[in-house]
């Protein structure tokens, strides 16, 4: 453990979104408060010129230095955060320029949400996997085919460079930091401590799976989709499916594909997968019980869906929690 504070720069700019740089903020500083001493992290915000920005928000924030006086020898980690307008900030070769700089002296680079745009502009994430906030998925490996873009991860860590999902994901990576430099133990705490979870496993996916598919599915899919998610644990086999939608199952099936681009028999198993993670977050029942009651039947069939899914197992993910569960919570 280092003798001194950890020295940490978060990028801002014009139109920045707020809760990228406020997050992380936080979450250091938290660690930092609990620490104590001189130990923790020193976090400093940078604009390209030294003054304050206006956020997507409207907010202002101001600055501790500019871009170009930050001095890259010592460096420990380096946050770059998103915004919704990303042109004005791609456009200016003094973000794009100072971000490279730093980066490649710091001991790690990250961005929250789209300002995996900016490190990608710089290069930095040629040939790495690399995530973004969902929405701007598709644009990101649009404008840079060199990026192996994971779109479902909530954060992806390569190397010394990490990339995270949208908004608060920014709090998932910084609890992920901390975790890194002092331990699960602390990395707990803080997020005891913020209310948040700890650090969610990096196949998670960002959002839920109703929420995953087009809004412009037509009926009979709709229908479907409507039925599973409200009832995880009910009879779903593909025959009973088609007969809800008095289809045959080839036709549902096909349907299925063209407006979702996932089968029937998959997004049911992703939904009960999401069902079965908010229990195993929300309450201490034991893993075959919210198997059962998720419709999974066995703890085995869980588990392998879960491996499949989000490159965990159910007591994996649940161990990642474990320190957010009320005891009071009903089981």
């Amino acid at each position: 453990m280092p003798k001194r504070r950890r020295e940490v720069v978060l990028v801002s700019f014009e139109g920045v979104q707020l809760l990228d740089l406020v997050g992380p903020a936080e979450v250091l500083d938290a660690a930092t408060r609990l620490l104590g001493g001189d130990l923790g992290y020193r976090v400093v915000v940078a604009s390209p010129r030294g003054r304050p920005v206006r956020g997507a928000s409207g907010l202002r924030l101001a600055a501790d230095l500019a871009l170009a006086h930050v001095r890259s020898k010592g460096l420990d980690t380096l946050i770059v955060p998103g915004a919704v307008a990303l042109d004005a900030a791609l456009a200016d070769p003094r973000l794009i320029s100072e971000v490279k700089r730093l980066a490649t002296s710091a001991r790690r680079t990250c961005s929250v949400c789209t300002g995996a745009f900016v490190l990608a502009a710089g290069g930095l994430l040629d040939g790495r996997p690399a995530t973004t906030h969902w929405a701007f998925s598709d644009e990101l490996q649009r404008r840079y085919p060199a990026v192996r873009l994971e779109p479902d991860r909530i954060f992806v860590r390569d190397g010394n460079v990490t990339t995270s999902a949208g908004v608060t994901a920014g709090i998932d990576l910084a609890l992920a930091l901390v975790e890194e430099d002092h331990g699960p133990k602390l990395a707990r705490t803080v997020a005891r401590w913020i209310v948040a979870f700890l650090q969610r496993p990096g196949g998670q996916a960002q959002f839920s799976e109703r929420l995953a598919v087009p809004a412009d599915v037509g009926s009979p899919v709709r229908s479907i989709l409507d039925r599973v998610v409200a009832d995880p644990a009910g009879d779903h086999r593909q025959a009973e499916l088609a007969r809800h939608a008095s289809v045959s199952e080839r036709h549902l099936r096909r349907l299925f594909v063209q407006q979702t681009q996932t089968t029937p028999a998959r997004f049911v198993e992703r939904v009960r997968v999401e069902a079965a993670r908010n229990l195993l977050e929300t309450t201490r029942a034991p893993v075959e019980e919210i198997a059962a009651r998720t419709g999974f039947g066995a703890g085995e069939t869980m588990r392998r869906a879960f491996q499949r899914t989000l490159g965990t197992t159910p007591a994996e993910y649940r161990d990642r929690f474990a320190s957010t569960i009320d005891p009071g919570f009903a089981a």
